[in-house]
């Protein structure tokens, strides 16, 4: 889901703040003015608590997951209405949903699927499936077995974000669906039937093994391409190395570019406009020895520009201001930080005085 945040500080903020939508519980989705910082709107969300969002291929409305009963919910980006909700859970069913990437229509949803059955005496497993949601019908209209050796199988995800490895893109023309991880599985959208494996752990290049691709980063994302971070490793002292990957989801045509040794744990990249720069925030260490650190990256150069220190946390988010000059730290908890991009340095706090359940949506 794309995540971008905006205050420039005062005058500037106001000049070119965009909006916010942001999960939230206890079943709220806030509407947040970046130009003041604060919660404007409060829509109220039928099914319960939101677990991912994530913007319709024409970026008119928001595909929202909640938690409690295995819903959607679809938000009108332009009257701030829910046009649908539904849920597939009922008295003896319950669902695990793992990615959700909606079709170029917004007409089906794809995703993978557990399914829980209620017995006399135990709960029953389901073996994960690829399955179609028709949103209009508002059911699971199909679904096939997922081998057992396909990515993100059995994982549970961002439902409707779908950005966690195992999850959903669709071709441009809606005929293909792509999944990844250290393989990239192209499939039939109709029967999942599967025409196409293209092995990431044995790419051109003969030094790297040990490949995988990460989640959708639609910021940096053109239409009908994956972008990601990814990691790999060379076969002899399997030294971990990051760089950055492009996936065209028309001639499959995957390119990676190396940029440094992989930290511990690192955030998916977060892409000024204008697609110069790109942030993330690493962590090396562990426990008492934990150190994270703002990273920007010149994309141009495919170079470690600049770096800064910024307090460890337990749980977080990462996001970055639209004109990219200013970079956020929030989640598991009712505030977000505000960092200035060029000097990593700690400006504000937006104390929203509500608990946000995850990621976040953002319209200039």
């Amino acid at each position: 889901m794309k995540l971008i945040f905006v205050s420039l500080g005062l005058i500037s903020a106001i000049a070119s703040g965009g909006t916010i939508f942001a999960g939230a519980y206890p079943d709220r989705i806030l509407v947040i003015d970046e130009a003041q910082g604060k919660i404007v709107d409060r829509i109220h969300l039928v099914t319960g608590l939101p677990r991912g969002l994530r913007l319709s291929y024409d970026r008119k409305s928001i595909i929202v997951s909640t938690n409690d009963h295995s819903g959607f919910e679809v938000l009108d980006l332009a009257s701030r209405k829910i046009t649908n909700h539904f849920v597939l859970d009922d008295a003896t069913h319950r669902y695990r949903i793992n990615g959700g990437a909606p079709d170029p229509e917004g007409k089906l949803l794809y995703a993978s699927t557990i399914e829980i059955t209620k017995q006399i005496d135990r709960y029953a497993i389901g073996k994960p499936k690829y399955t179609i949601i028709d949103m209009a019908q508002q059911k699971i209209v199909k679904t096939v077995d997922q081998p057992e050796d396909e990515p993100g199988r059995g994982g549970r995800g961002g439902g409707g974000g779908g950005r966690n490895g195992g999850g959903f893109e669709v071709s441009p023309d809606g005929k293909y669906l792509y999944q990844f991880g250290s393989t990239v599985t192209v499939l039939n959208s109709s029967d999942f039937s599967i025409v196409e494996k293209i092995d990431l752990a044995q790419p051109d290049a003969p030094a790297i093994e040990n490949l995988g691709l990460g989640g959708l980063l639609e910021s940096i994302s053109q239409p009908g391409e994956h972008v990601a971070i990814f990691n790999f490793s060379d076969p002899i002292v399997h030294n971990r190395v990051f760089g950055l990957a492009r996936f065209d989801l028309n001639t499959r045509k995957f390119d990676f570019t190396a940029m440094g040794p992989a930290p511990v744990a690192m955030t998916n990249l977060r892409v000024t406009p204008d697609k110069k720069m790109g942030y993330t925030v690493i962590t090396n260490g562990t426990l008492g020895n934990k150190r994270c650190e703002f990273w920007g990256l010149d994309l141009g150069t495919s170079k470690l520009a600049r770096t800064g220190e910024v307090p460890c946390r337990s749980r977080y988010s990462f996001g970055i201001s639209a004109n990219g000059a200013k970079l956020y730290m929030y989640g598991a908890g009712f505030e977000i930080d505000v960092y200035d991009a060029v000097t990593f340095k700690h400006e504000t706090t937006w104390d929203l005085n509500n608990d946000m359940t995850g990621g976040m949506v953002v319209l200039p």
